[in-house]
């Protein structure tokens, strides 16, 4: 009599899109009819054949925080650097894998977690994170893991910080990002948005703190002779994505007040792509130098009434009514992901993402340069030091035949030559 083996727990990632679940179950179910078939030797299959889709998918909820408690990863697989962030969720670390040597962001939660709200939280963006994988303009995650009570994320490293410390940063120097570089983060943003709405998810907590940046100094010239003319690449990323949502019967949990459309507020969930782009415009003006954004009262409302915050540097009006557009009572209104991709005032921004490109491109050719250099270099050691070999050998040769001329006269007859090679 064959016993069933107890099935180890697995949560359910609500994220997941439905064509892949709907294969992964069919594929489960083929394995477990042919897995029967071998042992019962063809024998009786109606035990397999009885079994339902809804046998097969996992419940939605079977690990907890408290049932994963292990021998601390954090500290035997990472050194801490240093804190980098502190939010309502936890802190942040930088910290360097001891196996790789690489930096990542350390993301841990706060005490207690098991069983709160704040669990759900977590759980949601490492299931948001997991199923949106890679992208230029979202956050890489690697991995996730809990210890005690406690949620930990591993995410990339960006080195830049994010757009709320350089607001910060421009407010108490009385500077602001110009208008090419605010249609550059406009562009770079709304791409990162476009993959997740691609995915049928919604992001819901578009905002400053939640665009991180990375920065890279690389060659803006082919010349490999000197290190000068060096350039500054900067990449928007979309991080934190503790408010994460389908479109389609969303779980909808309001994100900060300052960036929230109207519509969300009132519970109107129809139209949750257009709250990112909503949110996406506050951010872009935040960037501008305009002054912070209030949380409630009446400027908030004559925002969601489609009338930006001053802004204190001259933008095009081109420009400008975009913003206002983005940010249209209306949500129906609003441009998405793809119109704003192909909107004329980003144009230049999009010319200036393909300068970067051009950038990156020359920085590969230095590179490649620099290492046809060193080969060079190395070939010609050898060279030289293959024939310094060689010469200091006939030198020995000539002065052993000049101190024995029975031996100059055997060398060329049936004598075999001998050549050393060999460096004492």
């Amino acid at each position: 009599i064959s016993r069933r083996q107890p099935t180890p727990l697995v949560n359910f990632n609500p994220f997941t899109p439905d064509s892949l679940l709907i294969q992964s179950a069919t594929q489960q179910r083929n394995n477990r009819k042919r897995a029967h078939w071998n042992d019962s030797c063809g024998e009786d299959m109606e035990a397999s054949d009885g079994e339902t889709e809804d046998d097969i998918l996992p419940p939605s909820k079977r690990v907890t925080m408290m049932e994963s408690n292990m021998m601390s990863r954090y500290a035997s697989e990472f050194l801490e650097l240093e804190k980098i962030g502190c939010g309502e969720f936890g802190a942040v670390f930088k910290c360097v894998k001891r196996l790789d040597g690489c930096i990542y962001a350390i993301k841990r939660s706060k005490k207690p977690l098991a069983g709160s709200v704040d669990e759900q939280n977590a759980l949601r963006e490492v299931y948001a994170h997991a199923v949106l994988g890679q992208h230029p303009h979202v956050v890489r995650y690697y991995s996730a893991w809990a210890e005690d009570d406690h949620m930990l994320i591993q995410n990339e490293y960006c080195n830049g910080g994010t757009l709320s410390d350089v607001i910060t940063e421009n407010y108490r120097r009385l500077s602001y990002l110009s208008e090419l570089e605010l249609k550059d983060l406009l562009l770079q943003v709304t791409r990162g948005l476009k993959y997740i709405h691609s995915t049928s998810l919604v992001h819901m907590d578009i905002k400053p703190s939640n665009i991180f940046i990375s920065r890279k100094s690389v060659p803006s010239c082919d010349e490999c002779d000197e290190d000068d003319g060096l350039t500054t690449s900067v990449v928007y990323k979309i991080g934190d994505l503790g408010h994460v949502t389908r479109v389609t019967n969303p779980q909808v949990e309001e994100g900060d007040s300052r960036y929230l459309a109207n519509e969300v507020l009132q519970e109107d969930y129809s139209n949750l792509t257009k709250a990112d782009i909503f949110a996406l415009a506050l951010t872009v003006i935040s960037a501008s130098g305009a002054e912070p954004l209030p949380t409630n009262g009446e400027k908030w409302h004559e925002i969601r009434q489609g009338k930006p915050p001053n802004i204190p540097q001259v933008l095009s009006p081109e420009f400008v009514s975009l913003l206002k557009l983005m940010i249209h009572p209306d949500p129906t209104r609003r441009p998405s992901t793809s119109d704003l991709i192909k909107h004329p005032v980003l144009l230049t921004a999009a010319r200036m993402s393909a300068d970067q490109l051009r950038v990156e491109l020359n920085a590969e050719k230095f590179k490649n340069a620099l290492l046809q250099k060193e080969l060079k270099k190395a070939q010609l050691a050898r060279a030289v030091a293959e024939e310094k070999v060689l010469s200091t050998d006939r030198i020995l040769t000539r002065s052993t035949v000049q101190s024995n001329p029975r031996t100059s006269r055997l060398i060329g007859k049936k004598m075999n030559r001998s050549v050393s090679l060999t460096i004492y």
